[in-house]
């Protein structure tokens, strides 16, 4: 490859070293570029290249343009450099994400400043040598090519109690992997994906997790011109079903062995026989479980292209996302998905045909470790991706029965005789579905008091389809919890389990209109509520009522208003 020369690519300005505090300091312990083949075309590391100079300068002479500028990369990962931006300022600090890597929330705070230039990339931190993943992925079920972590940027890999977690900011700046895109990330997206990550973790759905959101000055030009902002988030992994389609893509067998032994080396070290099948066993059990999760808490993705699926089986990437307000099994969340293949009643169909792509490049592992004939590889692949249908339905039926006051032994037909006649019933009216959910927790005590016909009116006045029968949709509900609900919980025998429920159905939820409700103020100056909110949507889930102070966010466990029905977000951010 032929190098720019010119003063403006011919060197790289590298970003000056964070001064040292509790909240900047890390331990790394980077395997992911020390044992994976990167890319060719730039080996060392730009920093490592810095140490090397006599001078103080920050430049080096690496080429700008094998940093930002979109090029084809041979490789897993490339070396990145974050960029400097303007007046940053510290936002939100998650205390339990920064707990996971060893540091404090307050240390943030007790240095803001220094935390604000460090977790946005302006400056370094000691020992960090940032790279970007390289992978392809299916789009809309098209093969898309190369594609990567185009504004995504790994400090590094660290491990505390045992668990290793790679620490990335994601608008730091473009890689080799931006495309025609800019690197950069603006606050409503960068706020959405900050609090979404928390929120489901407090839901109990397997995440990725986040650390900090910093806002900064820099004007990106997206539909209109907006403020940026930088997230820095963890996981153990990002590797993703589509970091192994790439190189198979390529014949790179070799490059999709190594990185499938890492895998398993790092995450699934009790692998020990067959360990490509099992690879692909444990992602087909770790999704169905997290697609399942997804399913009852009323989640809906929006872009399950096959770069956006963990390998952990983690939910990741979250951009049009959407909680559903009324209860519409074909809701689509994002404006771009004009077949709705991404629907909320698609998402297990579609996480099924995504590990069947990644079934394709494990296959040629598969044979060559077990050697097997093509059909007994066949079988056995089809063997691992058939048992999804089961472990979805068990994890799915595991926990809407919880949300249903079902704690003992569940029964085979709880899902389709008790479960299933609700959902159809919300379907039909449109009901709220995280209000129906909550109420369902108060029916217990209703059916004992004989008050349910209040119950069923609260749940009709959340109710959107003015087609729907309202006086027949209401005897239908109500005959539904005496003849079918009530019989069935009579059965478990459970004191109180109304405020057992409640820990299973949470009250307030991170729905497009909350989100953006949350943006609104924080456009407005107010970006202590966006931190506050925060803890309501983590500590406080599951209340009755918003905390002292957090007043004004009561309104987030009412009434969807008329201007956030069925907004939709599209993947620009």
């Amino acid at each position: 490859m032929s190098h720019a020369t010119n003063s403006q690519f011919g060197r790289t300005v590298l970003r000056p070293l964070a001064k040292a505090t509790e909240c900047t300091t890390l331990e790394w312990a980077n395997t992911f570029t020390r044992e994976l083949p990167g890319d060719a075309a730039l080996e060392e590391a730009p920093y490592a290249a810095l140490e090397k100079q006599e001078s103080d300068e920050l430049t080096v002479d690496v080429p700008e343009v094998l940093l930002r500028a979109s090029r084809e990369v041979r490789g897993l990962w490339s070396w990145a450099v974050s960029e400097q931006h303007e007046n940053p300022q510290l936002i939100s600090v998650s205390p339990s994400g920064a707990q996971l890597i060893g540091l404090s929330a307050s240390a943030f705070w007790q240095n803001a400043d220094i935390a604000a230039m460090a977790w946005s990339g302006s400056t370094r931190l000691a020992g960090s040598n940032m790279w970007a993943h390289n992978y392809g992925g299916h789009q809309f079920s098209i093969w898309a090519g190369q594609l990567g972590d185009g504004r995504a940027m790994s400090l590094g890999e660290t491990v505390h109690n045992n668990i290793r977690w790679e620490v990335q900011l994601k608008g730091a700046g473009p890689t080799p992997y931006v495309r025609m895109a800019d690197g950069y990330a603006v606050r409503r997206s960068s706020i959405r994906e900050y609090l979404a990550a928390e929120h489901m973790h407090a839901l109990n759905v397997p995440t990725a997790r986040s650390l900090s959101l910093v806002f900064t000055d820099r004007v990106v030009v997206r539909e209109e011109r907006e403020l940026g902002a930088v997230v820095a988030r963890i996981a153990p992994s990002w590797v993703r079903f589509g970091s192994f389609e790439l190189p198979a893509s390529r014949a790179d067998h070799a490059t999709t062995q190594k990185l499938a032994d890492y895998v398993i080396r790092y995450h699934y070290p009790d692998i020990t026989h067959n360990p490509y099948i099992q690879l692909l066993e444990r992602a087909v059990t770790n999704t169905a479980r997290m697609v399942a999760r997804w399913q009852c808490v009323g989640f809906c993705h929006g872009v399950m292209n096959t770069d956006n699926m963990s390998i952990l089986g983690l939910t990741i990437d979250y951009g049009p996302f959407a909680f559903l307000d009324a209860y519409d099994p074909d809701f689509v969340c994002n404006h771009s998905d004009y077949s709705g293949r991404y629907a909320f009643n698609e998402q297990p169909r579609v996480a099924l045909w995504n590990l069947t792509r990644l079934a394709a490049p494990l296959a040629a592992l598969i044979n060559r470790s077990t050697d097997s004939s093509e059909s007994e590889t066949v079988n056995v692949i089809t063997d691992a991706l058939n048992a999804f249908g089961p472990q979805f339905n068990a994890e799915y039926a595991r926990v809407m029965c919880r949300k249903f006051g079902l704690f003992g032994e569940a029964r085979d037909d709880d899902v389709d005789a008790v479960v299933q006649p609700f959902l159809d019933l919300l379907a039909e009216a449109g009901t709220d579905y995280t209000y129906a959910m909550r109420t369902l927790c108060s029916v217990p005590e209703a059916l004992s008091s004989n008050t349910v016909d209040a119950v069923v009116d609260g749940l009709a006045l959340r109710s959107q389809n003015i087609a729907c029968d309202v006086t027949v949709w209401k005897r239908r509900m109500s005959e539904y919890f005496t003849t079918v609900y009530g019989p069935r919980l009579k059965m478990e025998n459970a004191d109180d389990v109304g405020a057992m429920m409640k820990r299973e159905n949470p009250n307030f939820v991170l729905r497009n209109w909350v989100a953006q409700d949350i943006i609104e103020r924080a456009d407005k100056g107010d970006h202590a509520w966006v931190d506050q909110m925060l803890k309501l949507l983590t500590d406080h889930a599951f209340d009755d009522h918003a905390p002292m102070g957090m007043e004004d966010a009561e309104k987030y466990a009412g009434p969807v208003p008329s201007w956030g029905e069925g907004l939709q977000c599209s993947c620009s951010s």
